[in-house]
């Protein structure tokens, strides 16, 4: 019974991610730059969403991991916090016999 739970828990977790990354819209390069300047939570959503993001970007061109126009340290901050729950979702799985 339990594995059961785990596989629903997986599904769930697939498919929150598949919504989440369907938010995430591209801008041409060059308007980008001229554009709207991401800050520290979009930097914390595109860090979350970067394992998505990476897969989408080996078959689709204009999906990109990281923001071209950002605010520099502050996007990298949030980019990084957002990335790095990544690998403490995954320690914290881990059980010690």
């Amino acid at each position: 019974m339990k594995k059961y739970h785990k596989s629903i828990r997986l599904l769930l977790l697939m498919l929150v991610c598949i919504w989440l990354v369907s938010c995430a819209d591209v801008e041409p390069v060059q308007e980008c730059l001229q554009g709207y300047q991401y800050g520290f939570f979009s930097g914390l959503l595109h860090g979350f969403i970067t394992p998505a993001s990476f897969l989408g970007s080996l078959f689709d061109d204009n999906i990109a991991i990281y923001a071209v126009n950002n605010t520099g340290g502050v996007y990298d901050l949030g980019f990084l916090v957002g990335s790095s729950g990544w690998g403490f979702m995954a320690g914290n799985r881990s059980k010690k016999s």
